[in-house]
């Protein structure tokens, strides 16, 4: 006898329960705790709906979703604010976060698009220090050892700490405007460099990146064609360490790439996204 039952139909997923490039709920919790800027302790409903180009009630209900979990807590005033697991989540990123995890592949990235060798210093007082570096290609390169400990007032990097550091006068005025710093023999007769500031953690200073070689081959012309390719590698590095843009983000950065995205690169495990 014949089974007259029609076979089942499959389940047709949930309207905007996923998406192809995620779980679109996720993507917007994730959005709405990102919507805080470095130093906002609470934000309304409609403040939180306009940032995140929600609809205040589905702001409301992911709200109360991520309040349940203590990611974000509503004030006797009727505000949100983060809750104390997006602080513990913070904390134990920070806990196990390693830097060069992220500087090594963006180094390597400069040197695969350059053919130079690729540096990233950071400050201790008054001089600079080598904490990675991967070597360029080319049999004649200006060599530097990680480690190597060298002034900060000579020489791209060092200027660029200074500049953004907060160094007055020239040329760190112009190299604050630019965003970038090129150097020929300014240290070393036969070297030129071109390097470009990083940031960490709430937009602070972290240190510099730069390409360097032998003047020789490193001509000015060449150093201001590579700047753009430092700049970008320095800036996207940025993001991936400090996270969405806010106030405290530098003009130089929002000027090289305006059309960066303002999300937190960290929400993706810190990998460096390719220029737009």
């Amino acid at each position: 006898m014949r089974n007259s039952t029609p076979p089942a139909t499959p389940a047709t997923p949930a309207k905007d329960t996923a998406s192809r490039d995620g779980v679109t709920a996720v993507t917007r919790a994730l959005s709405l705790m990102e919507a805080f800027e470095v130093g906002e302790s609470t934000l309304s409903l409609a403040e939180l709906s306009r940032r995140a180009g929600m609809h205040k009630t589905t702001v409301l209900r992911l709200a109360r979703t991520l309040a349940l979990s203590k990611y974000m807590v509503q004030t006797d005033e009727g505000e949100w604010r983060l809750g104390p697991a997006a602080g513990w989540l913070g904390a134990r990123y920070q806990a196990g976060f390693d830097v060069n995890n992220v500087v090594e592949p963006a180094l390597h990235t400069l040197v695969k698009e350059t053919g130079e060798s690729a540096s990233f210093y950071v400050r201790e007082g008054d001089i600079r220090s080598c904490v990675a570096r991967v070597e360029g290609p080319r049999s004649v390169r200006h060599n530097v050892r990680i480690g190597e400990r060298l002034p900060l007032n000579k020489g791209a990097p060092g200027r660029v700490i200074l500049a953004f550091s907060g160094a007055a006068g020239e040329p760190y005025e112009s190299i604050r405007e630019r965003g970038y710093h090129i150097s020929l023999g300014e240290r070393e007769a036969e070297v030129a460099s071109v390097a470009a500031p990083v940031f960490g953690l709430n937009w602070r200073l972290l240190g510099s990146m730069c390409i360097s070689g032998p003047s020789a081959r490193l001509t000015k012309a060449k150093l201001e064609k590579h700047a753009k390719l430092v700049i970008r590698a320095a800036n996207q590095l940025s993001y991936a360490l400090a996270g969405s843009r806010s106030a405290a983000t530098p003009a130089a950065l929002t000027r090289w790439h305006p059309r960066l995205r303002t999300r937190s690169f960290r929400s993706r495990g810190l990998s460096v996204p390719q220029a737009p």
